[in-house]
């Protein structure tokens, strides 16, 4: 690439991701030698672009925050791609985001140039989100988790299991992982010399170290897939079995999980097992099955259910009610 301006440009543009860049590998990128980058890099401070240096054997360059940030760079992809984002966003499992999503959005559309605004508003129109029903997440835990995984840092935070359990970690963080009722992230816990998942909406006060770590083999083909994998055959906290008064080829389009065994019975029903580690998720997928069933095990479950059948025939007597509606 022998444009310098187009070069400085490009250069920026992989500068403002949020990670460490080696000079070979960005010199690899923009086709050039790593002394081109050197010079390229002191003309991007000499125009007030704060690019820091580390050295080392995982040492390179990064873009950081400053009080005069110059102006984004994006391409029209990214563009459209923050966009249909901050749209979305607005069903995950952030707390407070909502707002502060349209707000952003409201400043991209106003930029964009006409042909993506017109991408941006053939994809709103076409899609429409689900809202996830799972636990709200600090942004704050979020982002911080996220700036550790992309800087390749050690970082400490309190945790919460799902008995209750409060302990203190120190991991090296590699991906977070969106479910759309959850969030987790993927790392790799020190103290415990062993990979682990971890409910972000369990993190408390999460802490950069300011360690660098190097970049450690996934036992996984990504991090979805790890996720996954932990998620489907770690012993849950509830098992429940039932039976469904419709036949199995009807109940596999509502379950079909890996957590769920669907048998059929002599008489044409479908009995269920399926586990858990919330025993109101067994008893929301139950109720909105669309057909009778008998819940067979654990009692805890029935309990539930009657308690959720009270309140929902209040609600339905209290709505009905003369001088209502």
């Amino acid at each position: 690439m022998t444009d310098t301006p187009a070069r400085l440009l490009s250069l920026l543009s992989l500068l403002q991701t949020p990670r460490e860049w080696p000079g070979s590998e960005l010199a690899d990128r923009l086709r050039v030698s790593p002394r081109t980058i050197r010079r390229d890099i002191e003309r991007l401070r000499e125009l007030g672009y704060p690019v820091e240096a580390t050295k080392g054997a995982i040492g390179g360059y990064r873009l950081v925050a400053g009080a005069a940030m110059p102006p984004l760079l994006l391409d029209d992809e990214e563009a459209v791609a923050i966009a249909v984002g901050l749209r979305a966003a607005a069903g995950q499992a952030v707390e407070g985001i909502e707002e502060a999503s349209v707000r952003a959005l409201a400043k991209l559309v106003q930029v964009l140039p006409s042909r993506l605004r017109h991408r941006v508003g053939s994809l709103n129109a076409a899609t429409v989100p689900m809202v996830g029903a799972g636990p709200r997440v600090d942004p704050e835990v979020l982002t911080t988790l996220a700036a550790a995984a992309s800087g390749r840092e050690r970082l400490r935070f309190g945790y919460r299991a799902g008995d209750g359990a409060e302990t203190r970690r120190l991991v090296e963080p590699h991906r977070l992982v969106a479910t759309g009722r959850r969030w987790y992230l993927v790392a790799f816990d020190n103290e415990r010399d062993d990979w682990r998942i971890f409910r972000v909406d369990r993190v408390t006060a999460p802490q950069l170290t300011g360690a660098r770590c190097a970049a450690r083999e996934l036992p996984a083909e990504d991090a979805g897939e790890y996720v996954r994998e932990r998620l489907h055959t770690r012993p849950r906290s509830f098992e429940a079995v039932a039976v469904l008064d419709a036949p199995p080829e009807r109940m596999r389009e509502r379950f079909g999980m890996a957590e769920d065994e669907l048998t059929a019975l002599a008489d044409g029903r479908t009995l269920l097992r399926t586990r858990s580690d919330s025993l109101e998720w067994i008893g929301i997928r139950l109720a909105a099955l669309g057909c009778e069933f008998e819940v067979r095990e654990p009692a805890e479950l029935v309990t539930h259910l009657r308690e959720l059948a009270a309140r929902t025939l209040r609600a339905a007597e209290a709505s009905g009610a003369p001088g209502r509606g």
